[in-house]
């Protein structure tokens, strides 16, 4: 199968990866001829699509395998079906809901699609709308700006069966989680709700609510126009995850690119054809998902099923390795820190557990921690938060434990292995949301009174020896109150605060 590559456009100030694609292209056909498809060539290329009844609806998605692509992978039908049961037993229509969010810095699929292919995740959100009688389409976006303005356009270029509205959502980690979308939809803060709730009984405005992410709406439209035999001819051989998927492939990549395929492709093909370099290890599934070391990569296949014969993932569709010139360690530390960071702070496991865990994994980059205090922090938060994220952390610390022995050991024996870190994880480097100010201790005064940790639990521990201990990072927004009272209780003026340098 060759590759077909399609340019790059420019979404805001930032550039939208280039797309390529193995095999046939079809969320991606028509990209190679036109930086954006507006609804005349959009309807060229993808042909005319009707309403479908909710039976109809029902069985498509059935037929088709069809699964959320936002991480996931819940069936499509067994959603539709809820929502459906729902809005019978309650009386009340319905909301269709796109989340077009990717929160993780690594997500770039659905960001072509708004950018680029706009009109097909209209087209499956079109038709859920119909099938469903909503009574309105939400479509959420991140606040950088990237894709709002083509989504826009694309919705004043065509008639929808209900109104449809766009909402901005904080471009965070965890904003795009269902239960928090949700809550941002009515007005609450971009975060998970501390008690859980299915959207299909209870969403937007309390009535039942169907979300999905966008490239499932867009896979949707391909099955209604060509159906589900056609749908199948490419795909897993067995069939039981047909069609493609759109990886998000960047890292160490020399050629950084979304990434459309058949599921079933090998890992392989799709790592030769962004020309990744030979390096250590490829990380599957994005910051929630599982390292590989090289070798097992290079066995994976492209599906849900295929990564998890090989013990990664495939999660939204993030595929990113790292080469042989950054020290593996330091780039883990950069993401744990980064994800405590990302905490809504509402539960303890990620307000404390996950700073704990931050600092866990420090240790071993500095060379003087210990893996068993790794696994040990993130055992303290699996399986105890308001939502996947503290599960999701501890899933990526701890895989790299195993993933990155031999580098663990270097680190235990010189302090380094000899690399730098160079990042070539995405972490953002500034953010508002974040904080830019962090916190320093004047070792020179420090008595090791702790007086700081007990004003500032979320912030600050106590090492071994009784002295402050607490993550190279800046001070998140929400924290900077209790930060400025630690500084100003400490009785040896030992603690401040001061802005980040650039």
């Amino acid at each position: 199968m060759s590759p077909r590559a399609r340019g790059s456009v420019v979404g805001g100030a930032t550039r939208v990866p280039t797309v390529l694609s193995i095999g046939p292209a079809r969320l991606t056909a028509g990209l190679d001829h036109a930086e954006r498809l507006d609804l005349r060539a959009h309807q060229q290329v993808h042909g005319p699509i009707g309403p479908l009844s909710k039976r109809a609806l029902i069985e498509l998605a059935d037929d088709v395998n069809l699964t959320g692509r936002g991480g996931a992978g819940f069936p499509f039908a067994k959603k539709v079906k809820a929502v459906a049961d729902a809005v019978e037993r309650r009386m009340l229509a319905p909301f269709v809901v796109v989340n077009a969010t990717e929160g993780e810095p690594a997500a770039w699929k659905d960001k072509v699609l708004l950018t680029r292919a706009p009109h097909l995740i209209l087209d499956g959100a079109a038709l859920v709308a119909w099938a469903l009688r909503a009574v309105e389409v939400v479509l959420c976006v991140a606040d950088d700006g990237i894709g709002e303005r083509s989504l826009l356009a694309a919705i004043a270029e065509r008639d929808l069966p209900v109104p449809a509205r766009v909402v901005r959502v904080p471009h965070r980690f965890i904003s795009g989680e269902g239960g928090a979308l949700v809550q941002g939809i009515n007005g609450l803060p971009h975060i998970p709700p501390g008690i859980k709730r299915r959207a299909s009984e209870g969403g937007v405005a309390g009535q039942p609510t169907l979300l999905s992410n966008a490239e499932t709406f867009a896979q949707l439209a391909i099955a209604a126009r060509i159906g589900p035999r056609r749908y199948r001819e490419v795909g897993e051989p067995q069939g039981k995850e047909p069609g493609t998927v759109l990886l998000s492939v960047t890292g160490s990549a020399r050629h950084p690119a979304v990434v459309e395929c058949p599921t079933g492709t090998p890992l392989a093909e799709v790592l030769d054809l962004c020309a990744v370099p030979a390096g250590p290890a490829v990380l599957s599934g994005g910051f929630h998902g599982r390292w590989l070391d090289m070798a097992t990569a290079s066995r994976a296949e492209v599906s849900r099923r295929g990564m998890a014969a090989v013990g990664g993932a495939l999660g939204a569709g993030i595929i990113l390795p790292i080469g042989p010139d950054t020290c593996p360690v330091g780039e883990v530390a950069r993401v744990v820190r980064y994800l405590a960071a990302e905490s809504a702070g509402q539960c303890g496991p990620c307000r404390l557990g996950l700073p704990d865990l931050a600092r866990a994994v420090d240790g071993l980059a500095s060379g003087t921690g210990d893996p068993a205090v790794v696994r040990a922090a993130a055992a303290g938060v699996k399986g105890r938060g308001a939502c996947s994220h503290p599960d999701g952390t501890a899933g990526f610390a701890t895989s790299a434990l195993e993933v990155f022995a031999d580098d663990l050991t270097r680190h235990a024996r010189a302090g380094d292995c000899g690399r730098s870190t160079v990042g070539v994880l995405p972490v953002p480097t500034t953010r508002e949301e974040g904080g830019t100010r962090r916190l320093h201790v004047d070792w020179s005064r420090c008595d090791g009174h702790g007086l700081c940790a007990d004003v500032a639990p979320d912030l600050i521990r106590l090492d071994g020896n009784g002295y402050p201990a607490f993550l190279d990072a800046p001070v998140p927004v929400r924290l900077e109150p209790v930060a400025a009272q630690a500084v100003a209780m400490c009785p040896a003026l030992a603690l401040r605060m001061a802005a980040a340098k650039r």
